[in-house]
């Protein structure tokens, strides 16, 4: 199987897009689609050399969006489409080929993942209708937890609302972890080993890994529990909510607002959730800046050293995303809070790695420290591929490197 996979990952109001050559490291058109169903909607597109164009699609839908991608795909076809889906509750443990059942098992989930997994079904959906009859898989966020033992996993609440209702943690990023936890069995001489990955953006997680799987993660039944986010507040005292509900007059709605679009980082800061603009500010003097920081990287540091509970042995920790990836400041910050881990970083690596480098930023003894970008999209459209590898009589199609910008 030589022709590229089409991977999409659609949000609320918007669509994420990249081709995968069959060929690692060849180059990709990519692209992404923001305020869909807004008179401001856009699309960026990325062509092979790297050149960026705009497209302004006022009042665009996800099907929209996805018939301009698809003209600008030009005559290179995929052979397949992986789609990113957040939430399979326990029913869903790898990539799955998607049919009907499949669909409606996503439907019934979405209870579980209101803002997220409808915008998965309508990418679905939508390119079912653009690519009828081209195979079409489902690669969730939940699947590389579901190795979590039921001492992780299980709430202390009655018994009966997992067995009725499935309340248990699920953890998410599991694209992301899983594809860091391969890179690091093959970079380092460690292996297999035990590993925490902190996946650090606009949605932040952290995962203790062990030969290769998922032992304990950050997040939980939604991915609002663990780390402090963007817009997200992450763990927070339930008694919080109850008294707002019963003193304050709040209704869920309230609730929903205020935890997962006016918390985080935009909260603590009251500037913004965006951790570029957050180090400036702070470099500059805000209080609310220096605070927002302090609070995200101490809660980061705390979490790494309960997971590490997790895990028979820790050999490193590995940072990702976009933050962990180009943020020498939050990486330093958050060691400092672990050196009785044996954590000894190099301030001059450290301050090297950003804007998608990898490698290490210890100083070569204690745990190993490192910095790798991840590749969620490289890792659906692999999952995709071993999925379909038995399939007989696949369309044919023109070599990755054949596809027009």
């Amino acid at each position: 199987m030589n022709a590229p996979i089409l991977v999409i990952n659609c949000g609320s109001s918007s669509l994420k897009y990249a081709l995968i050559p069959a060929v690692s490291g060849q180059p990709r058109l990519s692209g992404i689609a923001e305020r869909l169903g807004s008179d401001r909607a856009i699309l960026r597109l990325r062509n092979l050399q790297g050149e960026k164009t705009t497209i302004e699609l006022p009042g665009a839908s996800h099907g929209d969006a996805l018939k301009v991608i698809l003209d600008n795909l030009g005559s290179c076809r995929p052979i397949a489409i992986g789609h990113r889906v957040v939430h399979g509750g326990e029913r869903f443990t790898q990539a799955t080929l998607i049919d009907q059942d499949v669909v409606q098992d996503i439907r019934e989930t979405t209870t579980l993942a209101p803002l997220h997994n409808p915008a998965n079904l309508e990418g679905i959906a939508a390119t079912q209708e653009l690519f009828p009859g081209l195979p079409q898989v489902a690669v969730f966020d939940t699947a590389f937890h579901q190795t979590l033992p039921a001492y992780a996993y299980r709430y202390a609440i009655p018994a009966e609302l997992y067995e009725r209702h499935g309340i248990r943690r699920y953890g998410f990023h599991g694209s992301s972890h899983a594809y860091v936890a391969e890179r690091l069995s093959i970079l380092s001489a460690q292996g297999r080993g035990g590993w925490i990955i902190a996946h650090l953006g606009n949605g932040a997680s952290a995962t203790a890994i062990w030969q290769g799987q998922s032992i304990d993660t950050s997040m939980g039944m939604t991915p609002l529990e663990g780390l402090v986010m963007g817009t997200r507040s992450g763990d927070i005292d339930p008694g919080i909510l109850l008294h707002l509900m019963h003193q304050c007059g709040w209704s869920s709605h309230d609730i929903d607002q205020l935890l997962n679009h006016r918390s985080g980082l935009l909260g603590l800061s009251g500037l913004t959730n965006d951790m570029r603009e957050l180090e400036q500010s702070a470099a500059e003097g805000h209080a609310g800046a220096k605070l927002a920081i302090d609070v995200f990287c101490y809660r980061l540091a705390k979490s790494i050293a309960g997971l590490s509970c997790a895990l028979p042995m820790l050999h490193g920790l590995a940072f990702t995303g976009g933050i962990g990836e180009n943020s020498p400041l939050i990486r330093a910050r958050t060691l400092t809070y672990l050196t009785h881990l044996g954590v000894h970083l190099s301030p001059n690596s450290n301050g090297e790695l950003s804007h998608g480098m990898e490698g290490r930023i210890d100083v070569g003894r204690g745990l190993e420290l490192w910095v790798i970008p991840t590749d969620e999209e490289g890792y659906i459209a692999v999952q995709t591929r071993h999925l379909l590898d038995n399939m007989s009589d696949t369309p044919a199609s023109c070599h990755p490197q054949e596809v027009p910008a």
